[in-house]
């Protein structure tokens, strides 16, 4: 085992999120609050949406976005067979079924004709995912839907990117729901965002998100009589955001495009640099528009490697290179395998990504040794 270690990912923060904390900590308001909406609002502007609403992960993003568009029993919303499983949970957490689809191998993201071949009288929704960060083509699957489904953006992957120069992901849907965990370009810890330009929707989410009030607690204790309890007329969830979280979110907002942009250029190096190993295909760029690079992942042709995927990433590790599979296929987990008696080959690309995937470290704590080290490492292995 090496002595080096280098993290498949690390969140860049340092003093300055560190003291950003200091103002909820000293003022006592220290869950929703000042900070939670300062975030939001550069959040909306930054991504070129009407309304950004902050919330405790992309999971319950995701959920607060289903229950604003009134996904329940009965329903049916198509889902990409290789994603993170929470993309299909929250289906199920509003008692409507998931459709799985198979993935493009190339983009890792939904087959825009199997979702169209999928949508029945009962489809009320199309998750979209932006998965690693590039955008799924959310022009061509409007325009292979009928128009009362939705698109419902999983853009955890996702901030700052963009589909076009412009149009960043958040507005490409009707909804969409972003992540804040530390392995994503922008962390709070945990956290999430919830965009629409869709203005109600977004007071619906809005009173989900704080137990169905009717207002929320900031209104609340600024309005003349702050001892009075709002409304409660919908069933609502405890999905704030808290202002220390806001406040590390508006600090880590603020070096987003820097932070992507050196992920651009190793994302770009690394591609160069394996180009010539026949057993790895690297990711496809976007056309157009930008990726977000929350993971760069590589795809293992196992009729040409010398190694199995996961020999390859054992060997990686052996040598201090940490790496992950790209993500899972959803078919395979036990839960959705036994629920729905989902057999492998039955969404063959989802299954061949989840068996021939591999993401390597790409995070903006690296330094120009450490990426050198990783692909040195590679082709050690690869090419002996």
């Amino acid at each position: 085992m090496s002595d080096r270690k280098i993290q498949i990912s690390l969140p860049s923060i340092g003093e300055e999120e560190w003291l950003a904390c200091k103002d909820p900590l000293m003022s006592g308001w220290v869950t929703q609050g000042p900070k939670v909406a300062l975030f939001e609002k550069a959040f909306a502007e930054r991504h070129g949406v009407k309304h950004a609403i902050a919330v405790t992960s992309c999971t319950t993003a995701l959920h607060l976005a289903l229950v604003g568009l009134g996904i329940k029993a009965g329903d049916e919303v198509i889902v990409p067979a290789f994603t993170w499983v929470a993309t299909a949970n929250v289906v199920l957490y509003c008692g409507a079924t998931p459709v799985l689809v198979d993935v493009d191998p190339k983009t890792f993201n939904i087959d825009i004709e199997q979702a169209r071949a999928r949508v029945t009288e009962k489809t009320r929704a199309v998750i979209a995912v932006h998965l690693f960060g590039r955008c799924a083509d959310v022009d061509a699957l409007r325009e292979a839907l009928p128009h009362n489904v939705a698109i419902v953006e999983d853009a955890a992957c996702a901030a700052g990117a963009e589909l076009a120069e412009g149009r960043c992901a958040g507005g490409l849907g009707d909804v969409a729901a972003f992540s804040f965990h530390p392995r994503k370009s922008i962390t709070t810890g945990e956290g999430g965002m919830v965009t629409t330009n869709d203005s109600v929707l977004a007071e619906r989410m809005l009173q989900a998100r704080n137990h169905g009030a009717s207002i929320s607690e900031e209104q609340r204790h600024a309005g003349p009589r702050p001892y009075l309890l709002p409304e409660f007329n919908l069933l609502g969830f405890n999905y704030r955001m808290t202002d220390i979280q806001g406040a590390i979110g508006v600090v880590q907002l603020g070096k987003l495009d820097e932070l992507l942009t050196e992920r651009e250029h190793w994302a770009a190096w690394y591609s160069e640099q394996l180009a010539d190993i026949d057993c790895i295909r690297t990711p496809a760029p976007s056309p157009s528009g930008r990726h977000g690079w929350q993971a760069y992942v590589l795809y293992i042709d196992l009729d040409k490697s010398p190694v199995a995927r996961n020999e390859l990433m054992s060997a990686l590790e052996e040598l201090g290179v940490s790496t992950r599979p790209g993500t899972h296929a959803v078919h395979m987990l036990g839960y959705y395998k036994n629920e729905y008696h989902y057999q492998d080959e039955d969404f063959p690309n989802a299954r061949d990504c989840n068996n021939q995937t591999m993401a390597i470290p790409l995070h903006n704590r690296m330094q120009a040794d450490d990426y050198q080290f990783v692909v040195q490492c590679i082709r050690r292995i690869i090419c002996g």
